[in-house]
């Protein structure tokens, strides 16, 4: 019987063909330059274009790709998300995050991360701002509203119980991707998870809705903080092509350091690549973002061995992976500009 990771490569792979993504499920064939002299160079987002995405989209405005010999392709997400598609040679790069990285490597996928786009995780619980709630143990009793999976469900109860409250009274629904401000006011959930930067701006900054928010990364002595979003690449890829790795982190380092310093250049460089987008959202997010892409050393991309390992701990303790692995193979640093 075929692995899960097998049967989700091969999905990941028929999805591919049919998107007409190049190079899409093919062997790697090193860093042969195209007729333009660069190496083609294919990354695929995890989620339509936004302010996370900032700092790619500055680099190639701005041609460092291209200083450094790449011809980057940027793609939206297969249906089978970045981990298969970059595990299997679909793709060069890819955009993931720490919880679905950690489960595909405990099903055998040769999937890395080499740098993180925030040096912490800005998720946050969003919900109305009259409804009397300011922290984890005032949601006893409401409804989330979500995509019904057990990260999310255990995440919630653990903070609620952690600020002393009786996470069985929490109701989970599950939603799917909708309008969450439609969905609070219409009282059909009460909360539900969002990122801080985009979701909660989006909310108070262009809706003008009154909301409040718990951030996660308030809550550490509750829940380990985590890497979301990252930039993951193949096993494969980190061995045989390393400095196209480096090239590649080069030039993204330099986008999301411009991005700090220019964050409204950062916003006008994404609106130019995905004009469907709202122009005071991405203007807003790209402002609250600029202070948030570096770390305190002034660094970015840089991921921590114990926050990785904490994580690993709280999935494997909640029943999220299968089976122990370890963490300290699922990151490095190695590639990232000094």
């Amino acid at each position: 019987m075929k692995s899960k990771f097998a049967r989700w490569a091969a999905v990941a792979c028929a999805l591919l063909a049919v998107a007409l993504v190049a190079g899409a499920c093919r062997d790697e064939d090193g860093d042969a330059p195209g007729a333009s002299g660069l190496t083609p160079v294919t990354l695929m987002l995890n989620w339509s274009p936004n302010n996370h995405h900032a700092g790619i989209y500055l680099a190639q405005a701005r041609g460092w790709y291209r200083d450094a010999g790449i011809d980057l392709q940027i793609v939206e997400p297969s249906q089978a998300g970045a981990d298969a598609v970059i595990a299997t040679g679909g793709a060069d790069f890819g955009i993931s995050q720490s919880e679905s990285l950690l489960p595909a490597r405990s099903e055998g996928a040769p999937i890395v991360s080499i740098a993180t786009l925030l040096p912490y995780n800005d998720s946050s619980l969003m919900v109305l701002g009259d409804r009397g709630v300011t922290r984890p143990r005032d949601l006893a009793g409401r409804r989330y509203g979500g995509y019904g999976g057990p990260l999310e469900t255990q995440l919630v109860k653990t903070l609620v119980a952690c600020d002393g409250a009786d996470p069985e009274s929490v109701e989970f629904v599950e939603v799917g991707n909708i309008d969450y401000l439609t969905g609070l006011a219409s009282g059909r959930f009460d909360f539900v998870w969002v990122f801080e930067g985009w979701d909660v701006i989006r909310a108070r900054a262009v809706s003008r809705a009154n909301v409040t928010s718990i951030r996660f990364v308030d809550y550490q002595r509750c829940i380990p903080d985590w890497y979301t979003p990252i930039i993951i690449a193949s096993e494969r890829t980190l061995r045989e092509r390393p400095d196209l790795v480096r090239r590649f982190l080069e030039a993204t380092t330099r986008g999301y350091q411009a991005a700090t310093r220019e964050p409204l250049e950062a916003a006008n460089a994404l609106l130019r690549a995905a004009p469907e987008s709202d122009p005071d959202l991405v203007q807003a997010s790209a402002v609250y973002h600029a202070p948030k892409y570096l770390a305190a050393d002034g660094r970015w991309g840089r991921q921590d061995a114990d926050t990785w390992a904490r994580f690993a701990t709280f999935l494997r303790r909640a029943q999220l992976l299968e089976k122990d692995i370890d963490s300290a193979q699922a990151f490095t640093n190695e590639f990232l500009p000094e």
